[in-house]
């Protein structure tokens, strides 16, 4: 049959659009996929307060390097106790041109010049764990932590709730804003005294004989708040050396605390969750060099509080193992 000069434009035409079944063309049926925002080559500097052979910092390494091999990019890990060593440590990151810096902030005005540096010389920053509620003053995209205040609040009440009406309250770094805003929070919701005592968590013999000391020389405190997993350990100790039936309490998880916990030694552990501390700035920083991503909208990004009881914690056992939780 031979094609008239209509047709033959209909079908030129038909062959320009490509139709689909639902006549649409396939161009234009959906936006272009990609794959998601890289930063590969970057380079992250994670610098944190923690004393190395801390237990609850090594989860947090754990979780950094994991997201960097996941991005394909380079994590370093430093933690120095001394503020002022924390600093320099900051101050080498930022000569090192990295492409962004990790820091926790137990004392955020000891660190807020050298994060300030960073910040003049363009290299996002994101603060963890300690030191939310200056995150935005100094300067950084996004914080990722738990509101201590309101994890202090939740501790005080289960502890109210096991028959506690007076807490000792132990404080393992001095200065530490995030500890006593722990402290601070069981108060509240306590309803009776809250003692703090300062040890070292440098020195877990020392802790666990100071711990003995108070409990022996004031047999009223029936109730040990540990804000560390570490201290966790050295308390539990002293409540067995001391005779005393105080009820143990702790912040954070570490395989000893689980045990601890599974074995009715420890009433619960509030958990902070901080391998996602390690993983999620790594992951925000990836975002951010690629794709110029901040999450949060100002607002701090939480990673607990939870709380990990005799219920749960066969669960968790595992995973803390691993060193993931």
């Amino acid at each position: 049959m031979r094609r008239t000069p209509i047709v033959l434009a209909l079908l030129g035409a038909l062959a320009v659009t490509g139709c689909s079944s639902g006549g649409q063309s396939a161009q234009s049926a959906s936006p272009a996929t990609s794959a998601a925002p890289q930063a590969g080559g970057a380079r992250f500097a994670v610098i944190t307060h923690g004393a190395p052979g801390d237990s609850f910092w090594d989860v947090v390494k754990n979780g950094a390097e994991a997201a960097g091999k996941q991005y394909g990019v380079s994590v370093t890990y430093q933690g120095d106790g001394d503020p002022a060593k924390q600093s320099q440590l900051i101050d080498q990151a930022v000569s090192g041109k990295v492409d962004g810096v990790v820091v926790s902030m137990a004392n955020p005005d000891a660190l807020k010049e050298a994060i300030g540096k960073a910040v003049a010389a363009k290299i996002p920053v994101v603060t963890i764990n300690s030191g939310a509620d200056s995150s935005k003053a100094v300067g950084a995209i996004t914080h990722v932590g738990q509101s201590e205040d309101v994890a202090g609040r939740g501790a005080g009440e289960q502890l109210k709730a096991a028959g506690v009406t007076k807490l000792l309250c132990v404080i393992h770094e001095a200065g530490n804003v995030g500890l006593d805003q722990r402290c601070k929070g069981a108060e509240e919701t306590l309803g009776g005294t809250v003692e703090r005592l300062q040890v070292d968590v440098s020195n877990l013999a020392d802790v666990t004989s100071k711990v003995t000391a108070k409990l022996q020389s004031d047999q009223q405190v029936n109730g040990v708040l540990s804000l560390n997993p570490a201290i966790a350990i050295a308390a539990r100790d002293a409540i067995k050396d001391s005779g005393s039936q105080a009820k143990l309490a702790t912040f954070d998880l570490s395989a000893d605390v689980v045990d601890a916990i599974k074995a009715g030694e420890v009433l619960f552990a509030v958990d902070q969750q901080q391998y996602l501390q390690g993983y999620l700035p790594i992951t925000f920083l990836n975002l951010y060099k690629a794709n110029l991503n901040t999450v949060g909208g100002g607002l701090p990004v939480n990673t607990g509080p939870g709380f990990v009881t005799k219920d749960n914690a066969e669960q968790v056992a595992k995973l803390a193992e691993a060193g993931t939780r």
